[in-house]
C-alpha cells in the first residue's frame, strides 16, 4: 500500500509496510544476500545438530544438556523469524509484508528474544547448584523442575511479548507505512506513529531494562560463587574443566545481553537506524550461529557424542 498523495495515513487503514532494509544498489543487495544466506545456513545446521546430538546420545542427558537443547531451539527460531523475509526482500523489489504479518513477526521475535534472556540466567542458575551444591544438585534440578524453568521461561517471554506488541500495534501509524529496517522492530515502528510514544517508550525501556538487569545480576551472582568455589579446589585440572564448560556460557552470555542492552535497555544508545540495523544483524543471526560453536568447540562431552554419533553412522 502507497500513502495517500496528501501524505495522511491515517484517513484508511494500514494494511502493509514496506521493509525499507539496507541502503545500496543491486550489487550491494546480492551481497548481503549472500551473507545473510551463510549466517542463516550455518546457524541452522549448527542448531540442528546440537538439537540432535543432545537428543540421541545418553551420556547428554542431564539439566545443564537439556537448557542447552532449548537454547539450540530458540537460536533456530529466533534466525528463522527473521532470515527468510530478509532475503527474500535482498532479491525483490517489493519489501512489503502485512500488518497482520509485520504484527506476527515481531511477537514471535520479542518472546524468543525475552525467553533466550531468562533461559541463559536459568542455565547460570544450574551451573551454580551444579559446582556450589553437587550433593543437592541432583534433588533441586530434577527433570520436573528443570522442565518448569524452560516453561518459565517461555510464560515471561510470552507475557512481555503480549505487552510489547499490544502497545506498539495499538498506535496509530500515520507518519508513513515505510520502516527503515530489515525486520518489524519497536524502535522503527515506533518512529512510524503521530501519536505520543512517551508511555510506549517507557514501557520498552522498563521492561526490557527490567529483564536484562535481573537476568545479568542473576547471571552475576551464580558465576561470583562459581568462581569462588573453583579458586577453592586443590586440584588444576578440575579447576580448568569447570573454567572451560563455563566460559562457554558466559561468552553466549556477554555476546547476547551486551547487543540488547545497546539496542534496547537504555534511551539514545544507538545514535542512527543504520547502525541499529548492524547492531540488529549480530543478535539475530550472527549470535545464533555463534553459540553451537561455542558450546561444541569449547565441550569435550559434545565433541565425544559428535564423533560417537559420526561413528555409529558410518557402522551402520
Amino acid at each position: 500500500m502507497q500513502p495517500p498523495k496528501n501524505g495522511n495515513l491515517s484517513e484508511t487503514p494500514l494494511l502493509e509496510f514496506v521493509l525499507e532494509g539496507f541502503e545500496g544498489g543491486p550489487q550491494t543487495q546480492a551481497l548481503l544476500f549472500a551473507l545473510f544466506l551463510a549466517l542463516y545456513v550455518v546457524a541452522v545446521l549448527g542448531n540442528l545438530t546440537m538439537i540432535v546430538v543432545i537428543t540421541l546420545d545418553a551420556h547428554l542427558h542431564s539439566p545443564m544438556y537439556f537448557f542447552l537443547k532449548n537454547l539450540s531451539f530458540l537460536d533456530l527460531c529466533y534466525s528463522s523469524i527473521i532470515a527468510p523475509k530478509a532475503l527474500a526482500n535482498f532479491l525483490s523489489s517489493s519489501k512489503v509484508i502485512t500488518f497482520k504479518g509485520c504484527a506476527t513477526q515481531f511477537f514471535f521475535f520479542s518472546m524468543m528474544g525475552t525467553t533466550e534472556a531468562f533461559l541463559l540466567a536459568v542455565m547460570a542458575y544450574d551451573r551454580f547448584m551444579a559446582i556450589c551444591s553437587p550433593l543437592l544438585y541432583p534433588i533441586t534440578m530434577y527433570p520436573s523442575v528443570c522442565a518448569c524453568l524452560v516453561l518459565g521461561s517461555y510464560c515471561g517471554g510470552c507475557f512481555n511479548s503480549i505487552l510489547q506488541t499490544s502497545f506498539t500495534f495499538s498506535l496509530p501509524f500515520c507518519s508513513s507505512n515505510h520502516i527503515n529496517h530489515f525486520f518489524c522492530d519497536v524502535v522503527p515502528l515506533l518512529q512510524l506513529t503521530c501519536a505520543n510514544t512517551a508511555i510506549n517508550k517507557l514501557v520498552m525501556f522498563g521492561l526490557c531494562g527490567l529483564i536484562i538487569v535481573g537476568t545479568t545480576l542473576m547471571v552475576l551472582v551464580s558465576y561470583g560463587y562459581i568462581t569462588l568455589t573453583i579458586l577453592r579446589m586443590h586440584s588444576g585440572g578440575g579447576r580448568h574443566k569447570l573454567f572451560s564448560t563455563c566460559g562457554s556460557h558466559m561468552t553466549a552470555v556477554s555476546l547476547f545481553y551486551g547487543t540488547v542492552f545497546v539496542m534496547y535497555a537504555q534511551p539514545g544508545a544507538v545514535q542512527s537506524m543504520e547502525q541499529g540495523k548492524v547492531v540488529s544483524v549480530f543478535y539475530t543471526l550472527v549470535i545464533p550461529m555463534l553459540n553451537p560453536l561455542i558450546y561444541s568447540l569449547r565441550n569435550k562431552d559434545v565433541k565425544d557424542a559428535l564423533r560417537r554419533l559420526i561413528q555409529k553412522h558410518i557402522a551402520t
